[in-house]
């Protein structure tokens, strides 16, 4: 309810800038659209190349769970041709937007449908039936490049050509991805791969990869979760237990709990991932390639104790 009232007075700010003009494209002839994620956007521009012109919500490093609407958001929506979504609740905000914004845009939900589905755990009004970090596992982001290809040619059929150039780039990119961390976790012996994360956002990550999932400091697919004492103190025993070597922080979420449940039993926190969002421009998170790269690479020392790492080449 909090997000719907607040659309209403952008809403008014959106008209007035549209009257303006300011909705047009920054690259004439090429598809307006718009995308809720940072990994959709990634996507999408690489598919696209210069027949799209996109704008993307949410910014590197930014908790999705968290997102507000902007007056710029809205007016771009307005005058979108297609507008492309996560799914599973992760941006389930976008349906206000869309609504608010008016237009009639294509929609098209990236994520439905996919090869891999793994059931949904949280609880509250972001609730799902799966796992809403689908990307995780190049085969389901294979098939979404699939789906964005489809949706780009039917929002303009002239620029097929070089949609399906770049969808197919991009394929093979993803093949050699997925290649590259299968070859990367083969070489850390299988009761090695204990993963404890800021949040429950790696299991499609695990499950394609032959990693266990010990726990995550926030029990929960939704960052807006808050663990119990009690929920701590399960988790720190485990972790003793199952003599966890890594406990791995997400680079948008505050580190604090995650380094001190890492000082208190002796763990490290000192490998990074990227969990619900692409890292800033330069960053190793930069990208989704090299995202899910430095993922690979910062689980394999984190396993290792630093032994070694992951190089994943040809991205």
């Amino acid at each position: 309810m909090r997000r719907s009232l607040l659309l209403l007075p952008l809403l008014a700010v959106v008209v007035l800038a549209a009257g303006c003009g300011s909705t047009s494209s920054s690259k004439p002839g090429a598809i307006d659209v718009v995308v809720t994620t940072t990994q959709l956007g990634d996507i999408v521009r690489n598919v696209g190349g210069d027949a799209v012109d996109v704008h993307q919500i949410l910014k590197p490093n930014t908790d999705p769970h968290d997102y507000e609407p902007r007056p710029k958001d809205i007016q771009a929506t307005a005058g979108a041709k297609l507008v492309i979504t996560s799914g599973d609740q992760l941006d389930a905000w976008m349906g206000d937007v869309i609504k608010n914004a008016g237009g009639s845009p294509a929609t098209l939900d990236a994520g439905a449908g996919r090869p891999v589905a793994l059931p949904g755990e949280s609880s509250g009004p972001e609730a799902s039936r799966f796992d809403p970090h689908w990307w995780h596992d190049p085969r389901n982001v294979e098939f979404a490049v699939a789906k964005i290809r489809d949706a780009l040619a039917r929002a303009e059929p002239r620029r097929t050509d070089e949609i399906d150039t770049g969808a197919t780039n991009y394929l093979n990119k993803l093949e050699t991805l997925d290649r590259g961390i299968a070859k990367c976790m083969s070489s850390v012996p299988q009761d090695q791969r204990k993963l404890v994360t800021d949040h429950d956002a790696f299991n499609y990550f695990a499950k394609r990869y032959g990693i266990d999932v010990v726990g995550a400091v926030i029990p929960s697919q939704t960052t807006q979760a808050q663990p119990s004492a009690g929920d701590l103190a399960d988790l720190t025993a485990t972790i003793r237990r199952e003599h966890v070597k890594a406990i791995f922080p997400e680079s948008s979420i505050n580190p604090k709990l995650a380094d001190a449940i890492a000082h208190e039993t002796g763990a490290s926190s000192d490998n990074t991932l990227y969990g619900d969002t692409l890292g800033a421009k330069g960053s190793a998170g930069a990208t989704y390639l090299t995202m899910e790269a430095a993922n690979a690479d910062a689980m394999v020392r984190g396993f290792t104790g630093n032994a070694h790492g992951c190089a994943v080449a040809g991205l």
